[in-house]
């Protein structure tokens, strides 16, 4: 029991320890707690913090003020890749700090202050790949190389400003190099053979304060090194041969100065001692210096032989006393088989005809950022110049005639591609004499306002961008790629002109966009750039770009370049994320349906309208409300009825027959208004019925169950009779033909109920006895 106490014991102080490190690890760099990439960067750390585990992979410590690695600092990170450390204080490293590091890949201790570098730092390191070890102050490398156990080494950064010394042995154990890089602008010693140890290097980089040495060094590098760049020198006058005495084949092919200086003799001898490499192709210059007139031993060079280049690279080299730099005169024999020349941001404003004719093979010329002018252009390409080019350079330059050097390139037979941009020609004429070869032409930024028949109609390429054309609509059937980036185009080019064209670019012009007729006329479109124009988000281009199969593999920068410029409401949102409603993408539609529901709903209302009467039910109200208008009782003078009388048409039989004659041949003689016989032709009958009651004295209802059956009684009782009820229910003389129950009159004629209820009425008997006293009783109401 006390044992396994101990145990358990001992497991939770384990865990507390590595709780408690895990917390400081959090505090010191909170990115380190939720992923694999650890980054402790610029965080004023004086040490590893603790806690370091196997889940991380990259540790960045970088740009802190770490002085030493401990042994136990990165004992548990054992699954790390990268590991970076530098622009520290590091000073003092323990020998097995590495120890556990056997994944490790990646290791930069650079800008340190390491004042040795030992061999027992990298014993562990078998899967390193990069090391980065320049900016410390050591002075050497010591003895022996600290770098035979890396056999997985691919590229090496050392050296310093203090680094003076490389001995035989500093390299042992490394075969092959992607990269080395040596910072020796203070190495004053080498001991010869000491980089013969590595058999392949694919590209050197070394800086030499020291010339004496330079060559030492590329006699070692010439059978093993693919690139040389060599760096920050005065070059050497050289006399001694640079190839020993060696069966192994030259590795050497490129070979760069960048910032060197250069002299006329350094020149003339380099020349001669470069042809015995007979493996080199290519000789780049970049921000050299040359201090001479270009007065150059042509008499040696010419006796060592030809020359094996082929490339040639010279950018921003500048000549002190170039005014009075001489024209290269015997240098022919040595630039006949140059293919590719580069002569960049160096002044040449012009190449001596006769110099130009020798560049037999020249394949490839680049004259970029340079003087020329279209009147030296004409001595630079004379007739019998450049008789093999195909590829031609003039972009920024000061040319300022279109059609003039057209006419000059016209006397480059196979040339096949031409730069002409950045220079400004401000006008191109209707027509230009091209070769027959070319292909492809680049005419951007020249200031060109139009295009017209100078271009040339068999050109498969055509760059005209940053010219702010307003259209393009050129004959030209070979064309196959098309460039109009930075123009004032609104729409795309016509794809009739360009039946073969593959790939165009409209890149930030004004197109709004563009219709699925436009696109699909390009019969064989592979690439569209129609990025970052004011695309107007109508329905009709929204449906086009975001449901045409597959136009996302054919719009380069899709989706994230394509932003709409309006409607305001969506302007800054990407037109694939774009949705509008249904209002806005089918207005027309729209107000459509609602038209057509305004006229339906319309003709509904004339249909129920004309079933149930409406308009004449309109029309009552408005006969009411002109009755209300009216004087309460007509005048006297105009009441010429003793009583309008008020019947079913049903009932007329006994009305017109028996009533009519009973009251009518009375003594004296009542007069009845009835609508067959006394209302007005053509008068609205509302209107008749009105005026018919007002000339009466009286109104008689002949009331029966065809009576309160009626609609048309049933319209005269809601309409006409309410003024004879609202002034005087005395005028009333209700005679039932036959009994009526209360209850049975509908009960809109509440007034006709009232009066039942309230007012003795006249019943028509069925004896002839009792029928003489109703008629007595109706005279006596009527004169009432």
């Amino acid at each position: 029991i006390t044992t396994h106490t101990w145990q358990v014991v001992a497991i939770c102080v384990l865990l507390a320890v590595h709780l408690s490190e895990q917390q400081t690890l959090e505090q010191a760099c909170p990115s380190c707690d939720a992923s694999q990439d650890c980054n402790c960067s610029a965080m004023g750390l004086d040490f590893i913090p603790p806690g370091i585990t196997a889940r991380i992979t990259t540790l960045n410590l970088a740009h802190n003020r770490i002085k030493h690695i401990r042994s136990q600092d990165l004992q548990q990170a054992v699954n790390l890749r990268a590991l970076l450390l530098q622009f520290n204080k590091i000073s003092s490293i323990d020998e097995d700090a590495f120890q556990s590091l056997a994944k490790l890949e990646l290791l930069d201790l650079s800008n340190n202050s390491l004042a040795h570098v030992s061999p027992a730092w990298f014993g562990h390191l078998l899967s390193l790949q990069h090391l980065h070890l320049q900016g410390n102050s050591y002075r050497e490398l010591g003895e022996s190389s600290p770098f035979s156990s890396l056999r997985n080494l691919s590229s090496l950064h050392l050296g310093n400003a203090r680094f003076s010394v490389i001995r035989q042995g500093n390299f042992e154990g490394l075969e092959i190099l992607h990269k080395l890089w040596i910072d020796g602008s203070n190495l004053s010693q080498y001991e010869q053979g000491s980089l013969k140890s590595i058999k392949k290097i694919n590209h050197m980089i070394i800086n030499l304060g020291n010339s004496n040495i330079f060559s030492e060094i590329v006699r070692d590098l010439v059978y093993s090194v693919a690139w040389l760049e060599v760096r920050d020198i005065k070059l050497p006058a050289e006399r001694k041969s640079l190839v020993r005495n060696s069966t192994l084949p030259f590795r050497i092919q490129k070979l760069t100065f960048k910032n060197v200086f250069f002299t006329d003799e350094t020149i003339s001898r380099g020349i001669v001692l470069l042809k015995e490499i007979t493996s080199l192709r290519d000789i780049e210059g970049i921000d050299c210096t040359l201090e001479g007139k270009g007065k150059w031993n042509t008499a040696e060079i010419a006796r060592s032989g030809q020359s094996f280049v082929e490339t040639i690279t010279i950018k921003k080299v500048t000549i002190k006393n170039f005014h009075l730099f001489f024209d290269l005169e015997g240098m022919e024999s040595q630039i006949n088989q140059l293919k590719r020349l580069t002569i960049a941001s160096s002044n040449v404003f012009m190449v001596p005809c006769n110099l130009a004719r020798h560049f037999s093979s020249l394949l490839y010329l680049d004259f970029h950022d340079n003087l020329l002018v279209n009147n030296r252009l004409q001595q630079t390409i004379c007739e019998g110049a450049w008789p093999s080019l195909q590829t031609l350079n003039l972009s920024q330059n000061s040319l300022k005639s279109l059609k003039e050097t057209a006419k000059y390139a016209s006397r480059l037979s196979k040339l096949i591609n031409l730069d002409i941009s950045l220079n400004n020609f401000d006008e191109i004429p209707d027509e230009c004499q091209w070769p027959d070869s070319l292909k492809y032409l680049n005419l951007s930024s020249t200031q060109i306002p139009k295009v017209t028949g100078c271009i040339p109609p068999g050109l498969e390429v055509l760059d005209v961008s940053g010219n702010n054309l307003k259209e393009f609509g050129l004959q030209l059937p070979s064309l196959k790629e098309l460039y109009l980036s930075k123009n004032q185009l609104k729409t795309l080019p016509g794809a009739t002109p360009t039946p073969n064209l593959m790939a165009l670019s409209v890149r930030r012009n004004k197109l709004n966009g563009f219709t699925r007729e436009e696109f699909e006329s390009f019969k064989r479109m592979e690439h569209l750039d129609a990025s970052d124009n004011n695309f107007m988000c109508s329905c009709e281009f929204l449906s086009f770009v975001q449901h045409e199969a597959g136009l996302a593999q054919v719009l380069v920068g899709w989706p994230d370049r394509y932003v709409c410029d309006s409607p305001l409401a969506v302007r800054g949102m990407r037109v694939g994320a774009v949705r509008l409603s249904l209002m806005e993408c089918h207005r027309s539609l729209v107000v459509a349906l609602v038209c057509v529901l305004v006229f339906l709903a319309i003709l509904l209302l004339v249909a129920v309208g004309y079933k149930y009467h409406v308009v004449w039910y309109l029309r009552m109200t408005w006969a009411w409300l002109r009755a209300k208008r009216k004087p309460r009782r007509a005048p006297p003078k105009d009441v010429c009825y003793d009583a309008f009388v008020s019947y079913s048409d049903n009932d007329s039989d006994w009305v017109e027959n028996t009533m009519v004659r009973e009251l009518e041949q009375a003594c004296p003689p009542f007069r009845l208004c009835l609508h067959k016989r006394d209302f007005v032709p053509g008068k609205w009958i509302v209107d008749n019925i009105i005026d018919c009651i007002e000339k009466s004295h009286k109104t008689l209802f002949v009331l029966s169950e065809h009576f309160v059956q009626s609609e048309w009684c049933k319209y005269e009782l809601d309409f006409s009779h309410f003024r004879l009820f609202d002034e005087n229910n005395d005028t009333a003389i209700l005679v039932l033909l036959e009994p009526i129950q209360s209850k049975a009159i509908p009960k809109r004629f509440c007034k006709l109920r009232k009066i039942m209820n309230t007012k003795t009425y006249l019943e028509w008997p069925a004896g002839e006895e009792q029928q003489q006293v109703f008629w007595e009783n109706l005279k006596v109401a009527l004169k009432s």
